[in-house]
């Protein structure tokens, strides 16, 4: 009895004694991979601390200073300079501005970019530069594309005025840009032509993924070209064109260069957006408090209707795709 004991404790002894650098091995693997975690994420977290967190965290302090841009701030004002904010007329005026560049350039670029991308997405002649003409403007800097555009709207002596008296007709006396009326919309044209190119490739992206057996089928069923793209091919490509919509909201939300460039937020504030109103305020009038509170409007404006697409919208992808 006693050497059974014996020889049972020598057995186990021996099972942990091989469990034990095993267990070791597995506790090095751990601290490895979480070494591995930390070298890779660091960085992006710096990046993120640095641009994001960093000027979100200084923009919400200057806020609640009244700061000029010199020195310390020591002028604590609290929340005034949100309630200046939000009862300021241009910068109330500034949001509207921006709710219509986000509706109208949904409006205008979904069904325009569907149209051209179902178009390129046949074979044809062409198709190759069709699609570089089409994306060009997208990938064309900002400056430059304005630069451009605020040339050929010039008033009288523009190429698009130019064309218009050709043909017997006559553009505002101060230009489309200088006209509180047509600045906005004019504003719009010029960002429709500019990102429609994001839209048509992201589309055209999408109808790759869409199966050729579904068009046979449709087609064997005797389905017209219009019920084949209203059943089949507008569903499927439903995700993208959630996608795409989300992109163009957030960056119609925050519009600046290309404004600037045109307009200035100019003739009379008409295409001021919230982006242009913060730059005026912190760089020109050196109201760097007002600036930093209208950022910080700007940032929960998006970030809560970003909320609200993700919810209401993107959220039925996930659904989907979790079935």
């Amino acid at each position: 009895m006693t050497d059974t004991v014996v020889r049972s404790a020598d057995r186990a002894r021996a099972r942990s004694a091989d469990r034990r650098p095993e267990g070791r091995r597995g506790r090095a693997g751990v601290w490895r991979q979480r070494a591995e975690i930390a070298l890779f994420v660091t960085p992006a977290l710096a990046l993120l601390v640095a641009f994001i967190v960093v000027p979100i965290a200084t923009a919400v302090q200057m806020s609640l200073y009244r700061w000029k841009g010199f020195g310390p701030m020591v002028d604590f004002v609290g929340l005034r300079n949100y309630v200046s904010v939000l009862t300021n007329e241009v910068f109330t005026d500034a949001v509207v501005h921006n709710l219509i560049i986000v509706a109208g350039s949904i409006l205008l670029q979904l069904p325009l970019g569907l149209a051209i991308a179902l178009l390129l997405n046949r074979k044809m002649w062409g198709q190759g530069l069709l699609r570089t003409i089409i994306f060009v403007p997208y990938v064309l800097a900002e400056v430059i594309a304005g630069v451009v555009w605020f040339q050929l709207l010039q008033p009288q002596y523009g190429v698009i005025d130019t064309m218009l008296a050709g043909v017997g007709l006559h553009g505002p006396e101060q230009g489309f840009l200088g006209t509180p009326e047509y600045a906005l919309w004019t504003v719009l044209v010029v960002l429709t032509w500019k990102y429609l190119g994001l839209a048509v490739i992201l589309f055209l992206a999408g109808l790759q993924g869409v199966p050729d057996e579904l068009y046979e089928a449709a087609q064997l069923d005797g389905a017209t070209w219009w019920q084949v793209q209203r059943r089949i091919t507008i569903p499927l490509l439903g995700p993208t064109m959630r996608t795409w919509g989300f992109l163009s909201m957030i960056g119609s939300l925050q519009l600046f260069d290309m404004v600037w460039i045109l307009t200035g937020g100019g003739p009379a504030n008409a295409t001021t957006t919230m982006a242009t109103f913060l730059v005026n305020e912190g760089t020109k009038r050196q109201n760097f408090g007002i600036a930093g509170a209208a950022s910080v409007v700007l940032f929960v404006i998006a970030l809560v209707l970003a909320l609200a697409y993700q919810k209401f919208i993107l959220s039925r992808d996930s659904k989907e795709g979790g079935r």
